[in-house]
């Protein structure tokens, strides 16, 4: 890490609020608040959240910021999962002895496809131990790496507990600057607004979405576990930005006796009917099961497009399967997992900002 330019936007941060005294009881007030909130929930009370809590207690992330209509995420969550089994795998997450890596890699291995990823599961470490862990999202990305701090994870499957604990501990770097300089109430979620009004340098937000001049592969050197973790985050983004553009989404559809395509796009067209688009995710597997799953789905007449979704390379192994298949060639669309993910980062952004606005309130 950058030492002097810590010590720079430090210092400019704390004259800041030296000068605006209003906006400093204001956000020290907010990060009070919310850590009570939190950590009011304990290990044993957590378990006895209902539906309702449940929604209030996610609803006032950041990370939920992004959604226009919260309760449709939370519906989501417990439409995959059971609210005690995710209420008590929350609470050993949270107040668990084990280690925090191992507390983090159980729960994201438990919970693969419900919507909770790195970004709300460490909001919600970080209220409740605001000394020990930082929150960490695409605003935290570009601080950090605008201090010069290395090999920072791009995607979600890439924050391991293990990486979390490390990206915590370089935080603390940052706790540590701003105590030396007269801040002695710091820690990492004073640090979070920090980076926020300190570190969002323009230069990195957009290069955060330049596109790699190589795109990484998942070949047979990549294991299992990240595989698979890769396909889901894959998986259930395509779904979020059908989502966003509209659609009625669905993952882990089953479109014939053996046959579950990744994720599906529904849309109603008045009372004509509705129009359905398949996308199947490629990790690693059999090339053959991919393109009879889509094969098998273009028999619904609802069905408009089928996509196949992986790296470059596997892609165009892919289309040459593809190429002497009868009823598939034409009909096969092709796309990059890279470009799936920008694109979710993207549309992510845009509705954060317009949400932000209220334009549209919540109805009871």
């Amino acid at each position: 890490m950058d030492k002097k330019k810590l010590k720079e936007h430090v210092a400019h941060y704390i004259e800041h609020l030296g000068d605006n005294p209003e906006q400093y009881r204001e956000d020290a007030e907010n990060r009070r608040e919310r850590c009570r909130y939190y950590q009011g929930w304990t290990a044993e009370r957590l378990k006895t959240m209902d539906e309702e809590q449940f929604a209030e207690y996610l609803a006032q992330l950041w990370a939920m910021r992004m959604w226009g209509n919260k309760q449709y995420v939370v519906d989501k969550i417990l439409e995959a999962e059971d609210l005690r089994t995710v209420t008590e795998e929350l609470s050993q997450l949270l107040w668990g002895k084990e280690q925090l890596a191992q507390r983090w890699d159980h729960f994201r291995e438990r919970f693969k496809g419900i919507g909770m990823g790195p970004a709300m599961l460490s909001e919600l470490l970080c209220y409740t131990h605001p000394e020990e862990c930082m929150v960490w999202n695409r605003r935290a990305h570009v601080g950090l790496k605008y201090l010069g701090v290395q090999n920072l994870p791009r995607y979600d499957y890439q924050v391991t507990g293990e990486r979390y604990a490390e990206l915590s501990r370089a935080a603390m770097e940052i706790v540590a600057e701003m105590r030396a300089q007269d801040a002695p109430e710091a820690d990492l979620l004073f640090a979070d607004y920090f980076i926020w009004a300190e570190l969002q340098v323009e230069e990195n937000l957009e290069a955060i979405h330049k596109k790699k001049p190589v795109p990484e592969s998942i070949d047979e050197k990549t294991d299992a576990t990240t595989a698979e973790f890769i396909h889901n985050e894959v998986r259930d983004k395509l779904a979020e930005i059908g989502r966003w553009l509209g659609f009625d989404d669905r993952i882990e559809v089953k479109v014939a006796e053996g046959s579950v395509v990744d994720t599906v796009w529904e849309a109603a067209i008045g009372n004509m009917g509705r129009v359905i688009y398949v996308f199947e995710v490629q990790t690693k597997g059999s090339k053959d099961s991919l393109i009879l799953n889509l094969l098998k789905s273009l028999k619904n007449p609802a069905v408009q497009g089928v996509v196949a979704v992986s790296d470059a390379k596997q892609l165009e192994m892919i289309r040459k399967h593809a190429e002497d298949v009868p009823g598939l060639k034409g009909k096969l669309k092709y796309w990059d997992y890279q470009e799936v993910l920008k694109v979710h980062e993207q549309l992510s952004a845009v509705n954060e900002s317009i949400n932000a606005l209220n334009l549209v309130p919540v109805g009871f």
